[in-house]
């Protein structure tokens, strides 16, 4: 591919209220200490701004409320050339909201709520007829929405099936390349046998798989690091993955660049704050084994 990859986001825009904390707290416990923060995030913008820190031509579609918490929300994407135009400010609505604790190992638990996001639909969405070398979205829309880019866009289509939730079948079946983790794999489980579709397995720290009609194509695994925070690190494989893999075209060098991406955006606190460059995660490829 001689240009710069084309790719189109269609998902969640959020505000991360953070608390860094020593443990996370069991049910019923109450732990104190914390360290307050807010930063940009949402799979779908997360996803978003990943995939143009790498390089690639990226413009947003979602919603977002008309209150203060959007512009914090859309800050980075904005201060990195993302295009805009796609989202909806929607009256009477608030913007999405992530409630994120994360302890001293980097590990977290993340509370939703999804405030616009689950506003958007066909109304709400702009013109999709643009020219884009893929579409990508996650599930943190609507489950009508999806239903509803899986027979309306063209072009390579990818899903990453986060956070888990009941898909149509046909769904599945419209897309090229899907996205789990190993919870995500077990949701869904036989839905996934049987598809056309290039799917790629992450493993977290241990790397990633890539599956096409049920045998195993490609696997890498992840520079070792030591974690800050290991909030955003997924979507920022998505991103890097599809960008990879729309300019080179080889399922095995894209899944080595998005493991390096992912390890690289935990040294870092925040989702979209650790979202590294190019050359961050050129400098960890060669620690891949």
């Amino acid at each position: 591919m001689k240009h710069p990859p084309r790719i189109r986001v269609i998902g969640s825009v959020n505000l991360d209220i953070v608390a860094r904390v020593h443990t996370l707290p069991s049910p019923g416990e109450t732990v104190s200490g914390g360290v307050l923060a807010h930063y940009p995030g949402g799979k779908g913008a997360n996803q978003a701004l990943a995939a143009r820190k790498l390089g690639a031509e990226v413009a947003m579609f979602g919603c977002v409320g008309n209150d203060s918490a959007a512009g914090q929300a859309l800050s980075l994407l904005k201060a990195n050339h993302v295009d805009l135009t796609g989202v909806t400010i929607l009256d009477g609505v608030a913007t999405g909201v992530a409630l994120i604790v994360v302890d001293a190992a980097g590990e977290n638990q993340i509370v939703v709520t999804p405030g616009a996001n689950a506003s958007v639909s066909p109304s709400t969405l702009a013109d999709l007829s643009g020219d884009y070398d893929a579409t990508l979205c996650q599930l943190e829309l609507p489950v009508e929405t999806i239903s509803y880019l899986a027979d309306t866009v063209t072009g390579l289509f990818c899903i990453n099936l986060a956070p888990a939730k009941p898909m149509p079948q046909d769904v599945l079946n419209r897309a090229d390349i899907l996205v789990v983790n190993e919870t995500e794999a077990a949701f869904y489980g036989d839905q996934l046998n049987g598809l056309k579709a290039l799917i790629i397995h992450t493993l977290g720290a241990d790397g990633a798989i890539a599956f096409q009609n049920g045998k195993e194509i490609a696997r890498s695994a992840s520079p070792g690091v030591v974690p800050v925070d290991t909030t955003g690190a997924g979507d920022t494989f998505v991103g890097a993955f599809i960008v990879a893999f729309l300019s080179e075209g080889s399922v095995a060098n894209a899944l080595a660049y998005g493991c390096a991406a992912g390890a690289a955006a935990t040294l870092k606190a925040g989702a979209q704050t650790s979202m590294p460059s190019r050359d961050e995660v050129e400098a960890l490829l060669g620690l891949t084994a």
